[in-house]
């Protein structure tokens, strides 16, 4: 189950003219991603990441729970999906526009997933 959910979150981008801008600190982040959901594009994955520190949302049927912080300019989080831990990761956060939001993951190494803000 953690392969899928991974597999499903961390799909490499096509290559293409990289507009994404990085977000380097949590009151920035935090403007972004207030009230809004991250939606995946392709597959039916949905997350609110509050401003208390808490991960909320679903992923392929299944609750997603975790937390977050900001630490020296990456936000790194801790999840479960559906019960089962997805461990610990910092990732680099990038804005395209005020619409669409890439996590990288690694510290900005790994492979990326983005979202669209709703």
């Amino acid at each position: 189950m953690k392969a899928l959910i991974t597999a499903l979150t961390l799909t490499a981008a096509p290559a293409m003219a990289d507009t994404y801008v990085p977000v380097q600190d949590k009151d920035t982040f935090l403007s972004i991603v207030q009230g809004k959901e991250l939606k995946h594009g392709f597959y039916p994955i949905s997350l609110n990441v509050l401003q208390d520190g808490q991960i909320k949302g679903s992923a392929v049927g299944w609750d997603i729970t975790g937390s977050w912080t900001w630490q020296d300019g990456y936000f790194c989080r801790d999840l479960q999906w559906g019960g089962d831990p997805l461990g610990y990761n910092c990732q680099l956060v990038e804005v395209e526009g005020d619409s669409k939001m890439r996590f990288t993951v690694d510290r900005g190494t790994g492979d990326s997933a983005a979202f669209r803000l709703r």
